[in-house]
């Protein structure tokens, strides 16, 4: 909903990240330092401002979310991207997130993005492959999907994160299911008016949902319902 700078005098990744810092979105190191490793500007289409404090359309109706927006999901998510977790990425657009899961959870972790246009698929892992992200698509701890992020992706589950980059009405049970007990979801929920939802399910398999913030995303539907718009 907020935008915290606009202007296109940033021309560079670090500076984007400077200012997620001073504004005081980013206060982990490792969130700071995976944000500066992979550089925004490969995952924006051409001729946007990559580094403006805004989502940006990437087509097909979809976008990608603002660069506080992502600081604060990584931020969120940050216990649960430790080295050698396993983290979902649902509606993962041009890639920019998947790629920064996989640095989080290193080699020995698994990222996974799971994206319904087939297009976007293809964008994301060219995207990724010019990116820092690009050793660990090369040999497997990441890896992009085409399908209904909405029933997850069981091949890998359960996952210690699961980060949903677009609204549900409500938290679709097959990802409640293959979060890992110990695990964290972060997804936006709600139709007009939405929330940033933080779902922990604890050790005994109980979950417990918190609000974060107000948030506005592209709804999480059906491939045919998100290319009519």
């Amino acid at each position: 909903m907020e935008q915290y700078w606009s202007g296109s005098a940033l021309n560079e990744n670090k500076g984007m990240v400077d200012n997620l810092q001073s504004y005081g979105i980013i206060t982990s190191r490792k969130v700071g330092e995976v944000m500066e490793t992979i550089d925004r500007a490969l995952f924006v289409p051409g001729g946007l401002q990559p580094y403006v404090d805004s989502p940006m359309p990437i087509g097909y109706n979809a976008t990608i979310s603002a660069p506080h927006m992502h600081a604060t999901c990584l931020q969120l998510l940050e216990k649960n991207l430790q080295p050698g977790m396993r983290a979902l990425d649902v509606g993962s657009g041009t890639g920019y997130l998947t790629g920064c899961f996989a640095l989080m959870v290193g080699p020995q972790g698994r990222a996974v993005g799971v994206e319904h246009i087939p297009e976007l698929v293809s964008f994301s892992i060219e995207n990724i492959k010019k990116s820092a992200a690009a050793q660990p698509l090369k040999d497997g701890s990441l890896s992009v999907h085409c399908g209904d992020g909405r029933q997850g992706w069981p091949d890998f589950a359960p996952y210690d994160a699961i980060h949903v980059g677009a609204a549900a009405p409500e938290i679709p049970q097959p990802l409640i299911d293959q979060l890992k007990p110990g695990g964290r979801m972060v997804i936006p929920v709600g139709n007009i008016f939405q929330d940033l939802k933080v779902l922990d399910k604890n050790s005994d398999g109980s979950i417990s949902i918190r609000t974060e913030t107000s948030v506005r995303y592209v709804p999480l539907t059906s491939r045919e319902a998100q290319l009519r718009g």
